[in-house]
């Protein structure tokens, strides 16, 4: 396995891309490479298999799909034939099927090439009509794609390139079995893309048995989150987040954050309590429909809706140019995914800033994430402004579930993941989820706050109910 370590292209025009594709490119309003896609285009044009990490906001699907469209415009293909896809991309939601597939069509609008996107949620017809016709280039999520094998209706014999994107995010949400049999049917002789946020050993089980001597690419340090992004919380009782956050929105006049909750039901109470404080906002999760999903994430977008609530596998392939801001509602029991959370701002060389809102229940999970990172996330005080509730009435019902004792970090936090039979809505297949610093007048707690405090008697907030972990 090699290892490149080239420094990016001064521009698109020296990586080997045909005409149509750099005038798309251009058109685009993209002048010079990504590190990532500057080492992976030259690679995956030669033909060899790749295994790549990369964080997320770093340009990746430009570095598969660009050279993807260059090899089958400019390759011999066999006689077209209904529903038979050149190249096959999985990836694990529908958010991010739905980002990749329109890359495909921004990247190759002057090719003579067919796409199409296919994920659970929405209704099966419009697929089964655009499989009755020509395609090159197949883009799904991991449920639905097998739903279509079970019925015949895709036949992927004429495979010649498959890419796993988020392949480390497939195995987190039990997607494993399901690439299998995807493995099973595809032929032997093609070549495999794999790309993932980490280089974890999961990950390097799966290469070693689906590459062949792939070249290598890592452009980011394992597991450390985006430099440029200011990493800030709050320690406060999980009873007062809710009024805590609708504060920080006003006080700060947040025009457009995301926030991350621990679970769907949580989700929809924040973004119903920011609704009731006269702050527009949305919820996206696994049990929303895609039209739902779709439409929250336009508004957000446009500016119409100025808070996004989402749970971690909804928001996987939420890609917002300049996203400023990302609230940690709850933080999240497994590690890694505070590093994806917060990597939805400061995306491709934007500054941004991640604010974690922390009860003392998850202090465990906050010294996971500090391990993780290396780094202590600053402690600042609340602005004086702010006044909890006189009464307890608002009372968490997603209160963190206490971590069990001697939690080992990864392992146990992977295990506590395990996605329930309910939980597959993510890859479609069943029904399915930063803030700035506290402002000019925050001033940073003493040292002895990094260290976890003993936590105080709050009778009155203690009858709070365990939340699930689902998403």
């Amino acid at each position: 396995m090699t290892t490149e370590t080239t420094l990016s292209s001064p521009d698109f025009t020296g990586l080997g891309l045909s005409e149509p594709i750099l005038r798309a490119i251009a058109e685009a309003g993209y002048t010079t490479p990504t590190p990532i896609q500057a080492q992976a285009i030259p690679q995956v044009l030669a033909g060899g298999d790749l295994l790549a990490a990369a964080q997320t906001g770093t340009g990746k699907t430009a570095g598969f799909t660009l050279p993807i469209l260059h090899q089958l415009s400019t390759r011999a293909a066999q006689a077209p034939k209904p529903g038979r896809p050149r190249c096959l991309i999985l990836v694990p939601t529908r958010e991010l099927a739905a980002q990749v597939e329109e890359s495909v069509k921004t990247y190759g609008k002057y090719l003579n090439l067919t796409s199409m996107v296919m994920f659970g949620g929405v209704n099966i017809n419009p697929q089964l009509k655009a499989l009755r016709s020509r395609l090159d280039i197949l883009v799904a999520t991991p449920g639905r794609l097998l739903d279509h094998m079970g019925q015949k209706t895709v036949d992927l014999s004429g495979v010649e390139m498959l890419v796993l994107d988020e392949a480390d995010r497939m195995l987190d949400m039990g997607f494993i079995r399901d690439i299998k049999k995807v493995l099973a049917v595809v032929p032997k002789q093609r070549q495999t893309l794999l790309f993932s946020a980490t280089f974890s050993d999961e990950i390097k089980t799966l290469a070693n048995s689906l590459l062949r001597n792939p070249g290598c690419i890592e452009v980011a340090r394992r597991n450390t989150t985006v430099e440029i992004i200011e990493q800030t919380l709050h320690r406060v009782p999980q009873a007062h987040k809710r009024d805590l956050l609708a504060h920080l929105i006003n006080h700060h006049d947040w025009q457009q954050v995301l926030v991350f909750t621990r679970t769907k039901h949580g989700a929809n109470k924040l973004a119903e309590k920011l609704i009731k404080d006269g702050i527009t906002a949305a919820a996206i999760h696994g049990n929303k429909s895609q039209s739902a999903r779709t439409k929250a994430l336009a508004s957000f977008k446009d500016g119409s809706v100025r808070v996004l609530v989402a749970t971690d596998i909804a928001a996987r392939g939420i890609d917002i140019d300049q996203l400023p801001q990302v609230v940690n509602f709850e933080l999240p029991n497994v590690a890694e995914d505070y590093v994806h959370r917060i990597g939805r701002t400061g995306r491709a060389g934007s500054t941004g800033s991640a604010l974690s809102l922390v009860d003392d229940e998850e202090l465990s999970y906050l010294r996971d994430i500090e391990k993780l990172i290396k780094r202590s996330i600053v402690r600042v005080e609340i602005e004086p402004g702010f006044v909890p509730p006189a009464k307890a009435d608002l009372i968490s019902e997603d209160r963190p579930p206490r971590p069990p004792q001697g939690r080992g970090g990864r392992g146990q936090g992977q295990n506590a993941r395990q996605p329930q039979s309910g939980n597959r809505n993510a890859s479609g297949r069943a029904p399915q989820g930063q803030a700035t610093t506290a402002g000019a007048g925050a001033k940073p707690t003493p040292s002895r706050a990094a260290q976890p405090r003993k936590p105080r008697p709050q009778a009155s907030l203690s009858s709070a109910k365990p939340g699930s972990r689902g998403h």
